[in-house]
């Protein structure tokens, strides 16, 4: 799917470049040739490389045309540093090009293609370059031949795969050369040789002198050194003598230039001396054979070529691999072979073979020639069967025939008495038959997971005493009887379907049967031996009976069951020590009795409202207590005398009921090292308690009700790590004394001022202060913070319209923490104001191990969905295509490393009418998102893993990837896919799974957490925890913090996204509701009535600019950035004037023109008196912000292109067209005063609004009647500054502007501007008639123009 289909071959005649006339090739192939110039990444172009549009033109014609980047070899020699690259040539192909063509018309031998920077392999002549970039692109996930087409054009592609036009070496590791250099050489012990310039190598065990001219081709002469010597020339300066061992040995005197050099070469030959070198490592370098001067190392015993292309009949290649005598281990794993070499079986001396992942169907008979062979590993490849010469191998101790085709157990194991395991995991087996195992009592480990296995068949009752470890881990098994197996010790069934289990008892020790479906596991007789049970995960209503019996058992996990109660024989057993309860519905523990050696109690998520009263005096070896997520009241005193014997180390009790009163409990704990104490009803923490707890380090506190920190933790000396976000603290605890402090957590709380030390402690890493709304920090402060690696402080964004809007329907808080990591692999992407505002993104990234990546995918994303968003409107396809050009774009950084990522989109929602808004969320790797929708989860990600998902690991494993014991992808990751690890291509893929989700009033909030999170959170209690949080910081940060007390040590990061989607939440003037006030004000103008439907409501802010004749006293401005996406007004006085109501995202309308956005604080003061309402009629003004006698009023100034007037209602009597001088004058505004504290309201201000203000019944038009009856207009409140669109432009910058509007409609205004509006006021009093604006006038766009303040 998505893969260009060939199309019939023909001649290309493309047209003449614009920028470089190419030149007729053969089969019409066109040749750019191009110095490309390099940007930062050494892999990737910059994008001006690109070819012009000309060519672009012809590729548009069929979409079986393209392009082949084809690169110069980039050579290093030992004695160059510089890579020097050749022009980069691009070559115009189809789809059916074959690479001869291609390398007739370059001039070259052969095409190379490298992967993902790493391996580069020779092309054969009939492959087709452009069809496997193309395949390459769709297996990724692109499905449109046209996308394809364009994204194969793009350089940065060649960080995932490049061409080459002559093959790409370094010399310095391809021969293993330790060093080498053009010097002066003479042979022999006497003078009578002359001196002559030659070339030096010192590779491997040998020195290698040679013509400089012919180096490659020339004589060489090879000098042994195993056994040989190294001495100084006294004779000469700076010179060497290189000896061999033997009555025949040789001299070569070499002579540097620099004692320094003289000196390194002595170094490194003294140690090839000395040491004799047996094994030689050739992984990884694309070779095809094997280095000449390898030949001449005959001590070579191993020799490593995995990961190469190693051909069969080459001078250097498989065939000639007898040459080393003494050879016992060859690694040939990974080199495509396809077929098995057969003159390998030849090499008699041979112990050890791996020919893992080769391709192979079958193995010859001539494999039972290698008598001495003990190790053969086979895994990876297309076997069904085993040859019957292989029997012949009476010393092959080990066989590996792991991810093949197998579908039952090859008989050849019976032949083999030495191997004592059958190794067939990831195979097709889908019955097993102990009958068959039962005839190999040589066979005692027997690992068949990942299998297709469904049943166990036994053919006779005969008992199988021989196997002691079986392994059917993922496999599809219903019910296991493995009775028969009474020697079994060790039995790995998880993931199964398991419904009833059965064993032997004689001889088991562990067992291991998590996530299956138990209700039943009978074990007889009684296991004796047992010491590890693990039955988490299943569907068990009591313990086993014979699990309480069995007296050496010192691990029991019976953790996510159904279980009630525990039995008084497993809590008092004198040799458990772990014991694992969790996420049960037990309701009560069993009182102790006698002393147990008890270490470890995971209690946490049952119905637990007490604790056994004798549990820390009986359980005195108990060091970790998890009791979270019950209905715990109060707590068991630690001892019944004044000294403690108590050796707790670690206690959790998160998410209880526990008071102050369980406090002085934990006094008997002087041991305690980590105390979580989070969620619970804590009102203080009394300091004489907290003052004895010395060798506390970790104390988390957060969700309860503290006002303060008590000082005496001063004296926890030891502490590192403090949270305590989400209380009622207001004065800063005094922790910055503390010698070992590293995290501190004091977020969502009531802190107004910090006292801080003159130096803070080195070891401060982490602080965080966010959500603390009162809190002020002066420069100084931070200054002090400065050294301070993260500090999370709230910053005050400038009030935007676009940020108030969107605010309505969502908001988002986020929480990372690092746990016992020392650094934070984990980033999130948050943007509420997406694509001028009409949407939101969020994501999560996750790099497990690197941080790398999620920082590059933060940084990136955002604007790659922006990108694709605009090219496709279909939710799959730009969703899809923005996680596969985020892998493309990750470059060389990709290739190595790779990253788990979520991203969830926010939009209008254009095809479901009855849905306001639509979320798209797509997801690769362990990173999910769930939506709380009427108080339910509901899961919109999926977990792309090997262990939850059967068929991406059915993928991969088709695929013959190696999946080891621990369920990794060649050992490094568990995910199938993800962004980056290009190398792991194609197991790893960077598809990710989209769904789409139209938003309802029901849908509350979504939760976007990591691997980490989900791994001990269930969607269910995840949102029940946070949909009653008022805060989505202070929820996020609970995630995180619930994640951790119940067991998370990796990084977690969570952010909660609070959604109002519904009518309620409309910001429409048609729904009269008022917008939020500026970010960090809190706004209290309500209105409750809705204004008639003909009552022009409130506009975005009045585009306006004050004139530079006002003195400075009553104007100053401040200039900063704002953003909005609301219309444009049609006049000054927009109040009167018809015009487009203001719609929200719920009710969008198509917006039509160019915006600009720009910021103004105006500043106005004045000693004029107030406007006659009492202070208790005040209504504070959205956007206005008192501050002593001064008026700061927040103005949102809009540059915008008018709309067009022809479809507008007829304009009213009473609308007012500016006059002539008006035009020259500006437009007229008032400071509206209310009270003593001079709050007022910026308005527009004409004659005949005045006018009609007067009269009771044109009050209601204009404002809303207040408790006292004044009237403040509607309009006025609701905004603060008008959109002027045909105000005129001055040189100024300014409009000019009058003074305050006193009660009796008379202007107070300065002596210097008397005159001036004295004449302004006696044209407007004169009255003269107005003309009718004409049908053109109606329809003539107003003037674009810009307001720079």
């Amino acid at each position: 799917m998505g893969e260009v289909d060939p199309g019939p071959a023909g001649p290309l005649e493309p047209p003449e470049p614009p920028e470089a006339p190419a030149s007729r090739r053969p089969g019409g192939i066109r040749v750019l040739k191009r110095n490309m110039k390099r940007n930062g990444s050494r892999t990737c172009l910059n994008r001006r490389s690109r070819f012009g549009s000309r060519e672009r033109d012809w590729l548009r014609e069929d979409v079986k045309r393209g392009c082949v980047y084809l690169y110069g070899a980039d050579t290093t020699t030992a004695s160059t540093t510089a890579s020097a690259s050749s022009d980069l040539h691009l070559v115009l192909c189809t789809v059916e090009t074959p690479a001869s063509e291609i390398c007739a018309g370059e001039g070259r031998e052969s095409l190379y293609l490298q992967l993902h920077g790493d391996l580069v392999r020779r092309l054969e002549p009939t492959e087709r370059p452009l069809q496997i970039v193309y395949d390459y692109l769709a297996r990724l996930g692109f499905d449109d031949p046209v996308r394809i087409q364009e994204e194969a054009t793009d350089p940065d592609l060649g960080c995932m795969l490049r061409f080459y036009g002559e093959k790409p070496c370094q010399m310095d590791h391809l021969d293993r050369i330790l060093l080498s250099g053009i010097y002066n050489v003479r042979k022999g012990k006497t003078q009578l040789h002359k001196w002559a310039e030659r070339l030096v190598v010192l590779c491997g065990t040998c020195l290698i002198v040679s013509s400089v001219k012919d180096c490659q081709t020339g004589k060489m002469h090879i000098l042994p050194l195993v056994g040989g010597k190294v001495e100084e020339v006294k004779r000469r300066q700076h010179s060497l003598a290189f000896s061999s061992a033997g009555a025949q040995a040789q001299t070569y005197h070499v002579s540097f230039e620099t004692l320094a050099e003289c000196q390194r070469w002595q170094r490194q030959a003294s140690k090839v001396v000395s040491q004799r070198i047996s094994t030689v490592d050739l992984s990884c370098y694309s070779l095809e054979e094997v280095p000449e001067h390898l030949f001449y190392s005959q001590d070579i015993t191993y020799l490593n070529l995995r990961h190469n292309f190693m051909q069969l009949e080459r001078p250097g290649g498989l065939d000639t691999l007898y040459r080393f005598s003494q050879l016992k281990g060859l690694n040939l794993s990974h080199n495509k072979l396809g077929l098995f070499p057969v003159l390998l079986c030849e090499i008699s001396t041979l112990t050890e073979l791996n020919l893992s992942c080769n391709g192979f169907h079958d193995l010859p008979s001539q494999i039972g020639n290698l008598l001495n062979l003990q190790t053969l590993c086979v895994d990876g490849n297309f076997l069904t069967t085993l040859p019957e010469e292989l029997g012949n191998l009476q010393q092959l101790s080990s066989l590996g025939i792991s991810f093949n085709n197998f579908s039952h157990i090859p008989e050849v194991y019976e032949k083999l008495t030495m191997l004592d395991k059958v190794v067939m995991a990831g195979n097709h087996l889908e019955v097993l038959n102990l009958g068959v195992l039962n005839r190999m009592s040589h066979i005692k480990h027997v690992d068949l997971r990942m299998n297709h296995l469904k049943t166990v068949v036994t053919e006779n009752l005969e008992g199988n005493k021989y196997i002691t470890h079986m392994d059917l881990r993922d496999n599809q098994l219903a019910d296991l009887d493995l009775n028969s197996l009474c020697s079994l010790e060790q039995l790995h069934c998880e993931r199964n379907q398991l419904r009833e289990l059965t064993l032997s008892g004689f001889s088991l020790r562990t067992l291991y049967a998590s996530s299956n479906r138990l209700t039943a596991v009978n074990v007889y007789p009684v296991p004796s031996q047992l010491t590890s049970l693990e039955l988490s995960r299943n569907l068990l209503e009591c313990v086993p009976d014979w699990a309480c019996e069995a007296k050496k058992m010192e691990i029991l996990d019976v953790s996510c069951n159904l279980l009630t109660e525990v039995p008084m024989r497993i809590l008092s057993s004198l040799s458990l020590r772990k014991l694992m309860l969790g996420h049960n519905q037990v309701q009560s523990l069993p009182a102790l009795v006698d002393h147990i050696p008890l270490e470890v109690l995971d209690i946490q998520h049952n119905l637990l409202t007490r604790l056994p009263d004798t549990l820390f005096s009986k359980a005195l070896n108990l060091r970790y207590l998890n009791a979270s997520a019950n209905s715990l009241e109060s707590l068991p005193s630690a001892g019944t005398g004044e000294e403690s014997l108590s050796a707790l180390q670690l206690l959790y009790l998160t998410n209880n009921l526990l008071t102050d009163q369980c406090v002085p409990v934990l006094v008997g704990h002087p041991h305690l090292r980590i105390l979580h104490l989070a969620n619970n009803q804590l009102q203080t923490f009394p300091a004489s308690k907290l003052n004895k707890l010395e060798q506390l380090e970790e104390l988390n506190l957060s969700g309860n009700k503290l006002k303060t920190i008590p000082t005496t933790i001063a004296n926890c000396r030891r502490l590192h790590t403090l949270v305590a976000h989400s209380n009622n603290i207001s004065i800063f605890p005094e922790i910055l004394q503390l010698p070992q402090i590293q995290f501190v957590d004091l977020s969502c709380n009531d802190l107004t001022e910090i006292l801080i030390p003159e130096a803070l402690p080195a070891t401060l890493q982490d602080l965080d202060l966010t959500g603390n709304t009162n809190l002020v920090l002066e420069h100084k402060t931070l200054d002090t913070f400065s050294h301070i690696t993260t500090l999370k402080i709230d910053q005050k964004p400038l009030p935007t319209t676009d940020s108030t809007v969107t605010s309505t329907f969502w908001s988002h808080g986020l929480a990372e923490m690092a746990g016992q990591r020392n650094k934070l692999c984990v980033s999130a992407l948050a943007v509420d104001n997406f694509a001028e505002g009409v949407g939101a993104v969020y994501g999560m990234f996750d790099g497990d191990r690197n941080e790398e990546l999620p920082r590059l995918l933060q940084c990136t994303m955002a604007d790659v969905l922006l990108e694709e968003v605009q090219q496709s409107t279909n939710d799959t396809v730009f969703m899809a295509n923005t996680f596969l050009v985020s892998h493309r774009k990750l470059g060389m950084a990709g290739q190595k490393l790779g990253s788990s990522a979520l991203l969830c989109y926010i939009r209008p929602d254009t095809a479901d009418p009855t849905s306001s808004f639509s979320l798209t969320v797509a997801n690769v790797g362990t990173c999910q998102a769930v939506l709380c929708r009427g108080g339910k989860p509901v899961p919109l990600s999926k977990v792309f893993s090997l262990e939850q998902d059967p068929e991406e690991a059915q993928r991969v494993k088709d695929q013959k990837a190696i999946i080891t014991e621990d369920n990794k992808v060649n050992g490094v990751t568990c995910c199938t896919r993800m962004l980056g690890c290009t190398y792991l291509y194609p197991w790893i893929l960077p598809k990710p799974h989209i769904s789409a989700t139209p938003l309802t009033i029901q849908d509350e909030l979504l939760i976007l957490g990591n691997k980490a999170l989900w791994e001990h959170l269930s969607y269910t209690e995840a949102v029940n925890a946070v949909r009653h949080v008022q805060d989505p910081l202070a929820a996020a940060k609970k995630l995180c913090t619930l994640a951790q007390s119940y067991g998370c040590q990796d990084n977690v990061g969570a952010m909660v996204v609070y959604l109002n989607i519904g009518e309620e939440g409309c910001t429409c003037e048609m729904n009269g509701l008022t917008l939020p006030g500026p970010v960090g004000f809190a706004s209290t103008t309500i209105i409750k009535d809705p204004p008639k439907p003909t009552t022009p409501s409130s506009s975005s802010g009045i585009a306006s600019e004050f004139g530079s004749e006002m003195s400075t006293s009553e104007v100053s401005s401040e200039v900063g950035s704002t953003a909005s996406d609301e219309h444009n007004t049609v006049g000054l006085d927009a109040g009167l004037l018809p015009r487009p109501e203001r719609r929200c995202s719920l009710h969008p309308t198509p917006t039509s023109g160019v915006f600009q956005r720009q910021p103004s604080c105006a500043t106005f003061s004045s000693n004029q008196s107030d406007n006659g309402l009492d202070s208790d009629d005040d209504q504070p003004v959205e956007g206005v912000i008192t501050n002593g006698s001064k008026v700061e009023v927040e103005v949102d100034i809009h540059c915008c292109r008018g709309r067009d007037l022809e479809n507008s209602p007829t304009l009213t009597e009473n609308s007012h067209t500016p006059c002539p001088e008006e035009h020259a004058r500006g437009s007229f505004f008032g400071i509206r005063r209310q009270n003593s504290v001079n709050s007022g309201i910026l308005l527009p201000v004409s004659k005949d609004k005045m006018e009609l203000q007067k009269s009771p019944s044109t009050s209601c038009l204009y404002g809303k009647k207040l408790s006292n009856g004044s009237i403040v207009p509607l309009e006025d409140s609701l905004n603060l500054i008008e959109v002027a669109t045909e105000a005129p432009k001055k040189k100024t910058g300014y409009f000019a502007a009058p003074t305050q509007l006193e009660p009796e409609d008379q202007f107070v205004v300065p002596r210097d501007l008397e005159e001036e509006v004295k004449e302004q006021m006696k044209q407007h009093q004169e009255g003269r008639p107005e003309p009718e604006p004409s049908e053109e006038d109606r329809t003539e766009l107003p003037e674009e123009f810009d307001t720079a303040l």
